[in-house]
């Protein structure tokens, strides 16, 4: 993990990706690692020790980290049939409407997916980035080492 960390920092710093875009694309990985592991944990404990030191480095804090995190992971729970709950979401579709399947629930609820990916992540990068809240109690935007 340490050395796809130090790698990919590298390679942001040299692609000058930084800010709101880098969170944008990396909400969006976490939406499309979702879509093939439903498991919020085991997903965290899988990304996390290669994506934290790699953004921490590029110089971001950890709750910025986790948060941004939060919101990809949560986009596409809706469209992932790895989630418990996706079947008995199914189940009860089916009730309501007979030729109910699994392309069918998740084609209806793409757009709500899309609509959750663009809200959340704009909300975000206002409430981060524009306004410069911090995410939680003292809990800083920026990250900086200290020699020692």
């Amino acid at each position: 993990g340490a050395i796809f960390a130090v790698k990919g920092a590298t390679a942001l710093q040299e692609m000058g990706l930084t800010g709101p875009l880098l969170f944008v694309f990396f909400i969006a990985m976490c939406g499309f690692v979702n879509l093939m592991l439903g498991s919020a944990s085991a997903q965290w404990a899988i990304t996390a020790p290669i994506f934290v030191p790699m953004l921490m480095i590029v110089g971001y804090s950890p709750e910025v980290i986790q948060a941004a995190y939060r919101i990809g992971d949560s986009v596409t729970n809706v469209i992932t049939p790895m989630m418990s709950y996706f079947g008995l979401i199914l189940a009860v579709a089916a009730r309501y409407k007979k030729d109910m399947g699994l392309g069918t629930l998740i084609a209806t609820m793409l757009p709500y997916s899309m609509v959750f990916f663009i809200g959340w992540t704009v909300l975000f990068i206002l409430w981060v980035f524009v306004a410069g809240f911090p995410v939680g109690p003292g809990a800083p935007t920026y990250y900086e080492f200290s020699a020692g």
